[in-house]
């Protein structure tokens, strides 16, 4: 038997879908972290569209002995980047933190390092990385090919006006990677930042209601133990009010009891009288 499953299909829907486990929600994120890498890998094919990646997710969950469908995979994915941006109001009594913090922090830190990397690699070019590699001084490849058309056309000022164009165009082209690199890392470095005030602002707003709670929880014993005590003296006061009333109906059958023997004697002593 397959661990998280239902009887539904992998396109259908299921009002009592089950819950999510502690171990089978790793197992998403690490099928979504593999389908990440698998995507950037220069020998991906194409661009692998939302409801592709999804359906691929669902089967690798499959593999690993739990049935979800693209669906509730990308529905519970959601959830967790929510949780994890803080976007999410969480109780504070079911847990305030995102449990798989680490888990999607290794993701979304891997995401944006190959990010960087496609667009270093897309916008430099090999030429410009080897040359901000190499000190200014040495020759490349696109020199050599200049010397080439020196020999060719020599006396001609149209290559050397070509290749001074070349050169500064490769000299504005590396700025400008260097300028979009340093952005890169200032819009990380902001980006956690903000991700770090969230969390201090959570936590603060957390530690608020808990302390509130609290205090509600002190007015409510109080109170509490006020009318258990209420409670207590009435019960007294009502035992008290039966005693005083047994006593008065004992005290009275008492004293009907002494007039009746005194009738008595009254009587048997007349006829008495009479006898003699």
């Amino acid at each position: 038997m397959e661990a998280g499953g239902y009887g539904g299909g992998e396109g259908g829907r299921d009002e009592r879908v089950p819950q999510w486990g502690a171990q089978e929600t790793r197992e998403l994120i690490a099928a979504r972290g593999e389908m990440e890498r698998e995507a950037a890998a220069p020998a991906a094919a194409g661009r692998r569209s939302a409801r592709t990646l999804w359906e691929a997710v669902s089967s690798r969950l499959r593999e690993r002995g739990y049935r979800r469908t693209a669906d509730q995979c990308k529905c519970k994915w959601k959830n967790l980047v929510n949780r994890y941006k803080g976007k999410e109001t969480s109780d504070p009594e079911n847990g305030r933190q995102c449990p798989f913090f680490d888990e999607l922090h290794a993701v979304f830190t891997e995401r944006a390092r190959t990010m960087q990397q496609q667009l270093l690699e897309s916008e430099s070019g090999p030429s410009v990385q080897k040359k901000l590699k190499r000190p200014s001084g040495n020759l490349s490849s696109e020199d050599s090919d200049d010397k080439e058309d020196d020999g060719e056309e020599s006396g001609d000022e149209k290559p050397i006006r070509s290749k001074k164009r070349k050169s500064s165009d490769k000299r504005q082209q590396s700025q400008r990677m260097a300028d979009k690199f340093g952005t890169g890392i200032s819009s990380m470095h902001e980006l956690l930042q903000d991700f770090l005030a969230q969390q201090q602002h959570m936590d603060i707003q957390w530690h608020k209601m808990m302390e509130r709670r609290s205090q509600e929880r002190l007015v409510f014993e109080q109170e509490w133990q006020q009318s258990m005590q209420k409670l207590e003296q009435e019960r007294l006061m009502l035992e008290r009010t039966m005693m005083e009333r047994e006593e008065q109906r004992r005290m009275r059958e008492e004293a009907r009891a002494e007039k009746r023997d005194a009738l008595l004697t009254t009587l048997l002593n007349k006829l008495l009288h009479e006898d003699i």
